[in-house]
């Protein structure tokens, strides 16, 4: 009996060690849960009640995390996810409660100024500044308006941020981030203190933050949203300093990977689906080992270029770990998540993908989401 009490004693020791630890054990996941820890999707309703679609997604594959918007972009007179604190807020405890450990990435868009999902038309703020006006401020001021912003997503269990943008404001005729006001300015050292105070903000309330658009959006003049967009001859290396002088830092949680061609650094894909920007770039010589999210794979840049099954192969070969599909930009590629998964399992039958980049994506997954209290 003594014997049996301080091996159980033993055992919870170490279940104990290997969660504060974060010792991920592959055999603990089956295929689709290793898969689905690849994805966030984004999912029509207000309510996640168990018997609904998304919860049984996330509880079948384990999915990485969810993502939430408010326009409804199949009838713009009702909400998509977001309508009322209260509502965001049983949302939101429906969600985690339909995880296996709680720790669902439940994200959104919520930079300031345009780009911010809660709005005071539904009890919250809504008045966050753009970029371009936070950097008139003095630093106290901008500290307060992003802690007051990561108090806000964690009060509806909002646990991940994709934003801060750091983007150059570069290219005056860039009407997705220069005209926006989405960038801190054309000095990397300028950006990088603006992005650390924001993510700081974040990390005090319990929100995971991702920066983006790697490697630059700023010089850009198409909109990769709509089509495929070559930003070669107007791309400036200084683009990437941003990242560069990030990479190796604490703060750093994610890094979002853009669909802009640049010829400079891959002659054949995007940056999304290029092995040389993300694996090569980011990872090797940057040294970044944290997760990298794809932008939305549904944008005109991607989905109107490559097709679904291609789009899988080439996130996966590049090194991307979170492949994002919102279902928000066109209602004819709205993708069910079996579709995802059982596309995936069809690409590492053949051989097209391989099992142990799927690992390494689930273990830098699991390293982000152990971030979260």
């Amino acid at each position: 009996m003594i014997k049996k009490t301080i091996f159980m004693s033993l055992l919870l020791t170490l279940n104990s060690c290997a969660s504060n630890n974060n010792i991920y054990v592959e055999s603990e996941k089956t295929l689709d849960e290793k898969i689905g820890s690849m994805l966030m999707v984004g999912f029509m309703g207000t309510s996640a009640p168990k018997n609904s679609q998304i919860c049984k997604d996330i509880r079948r594959y384990d999915l990485a995390g969810v993502i939430l918007f408010d326009v409804n972009p199949v009838n713009h007179r009702k909400p998509k996810n977001i309508s009322t604190r209260y509502q965001l807020t049983r949302l939101t405890q429906q969600l985690q409660e339909c995880s296996k450990d709680g720790r669902l990435l439940i994200s959104v868009d919520q930079e300031g100024g345009r780009v911010q999902r809660l709005k005071s038309k539904y009890g919250f703020y809504g008045k966050f500044p753009k970029a371009k006006d936070v950097i008139r401020l003095r630093d106290n001021q901008v500290r307060w308006h992003y802690n007051k912003m990561g108090q806000e997503l964690n009060s509806v269990g909002i646990n991940y941020n994709l934003a801060p943008d750091v983007d150059l404001a570069i290219n005056k005729r860039n009407h997705v981030i220069y005209q926006l006001g989405r960038s801190f300015g054309a000095d990397p050292k300028q950006v990088v203190h603006y992005a650390s105070i924001f993510m700081n903000a974040m990390h005090n309330n319990g929100v995971l933050t991702s920066l983006k658009h790697f490697p630059g959006h700023g010089s850009s003049l198409g909109d990769t949203h709509k089509g495929f967009v070559d930003v070669t001859k107007l791309w400036q290396k200084k683009e990437l300093e941003p990242y560069r002088m990030l990479a190796k830092s604490n703060t750093i949680d994610s890094v979002m990977v853009a669909h802009v061609f640049n010829k400079k650094l891959d002659s054949r894909y995007p940056a999304t689906l290029s092995q040389r920007v993300v694996k090569g770039l980011l990872r090797h010589q940057f040294g970044f080992d944290g997760v990298v999210i794809t932008d939305d794979l549904q944008m005109g840049a991607i989905n109107k270029k490559y097709g679904l099954r291609n789009t899988l192969k080439l996130a996966i070969n590049a090194g991307d770990d979170i492949l994002l599909f919102g279902n928000q930009l066109s209602v004819k590629s709205m993708v069910k998540t079996r579709t995802l998964v059982n596309t995936i399992k069809s690409l590492l039958k053949n051989g097209e993908v391989k099992i142990s980049d799927i690992e390494e994506s689930n273990r830098r997954v699991e390293n982000l989401k152990a971030k979260l209290k």
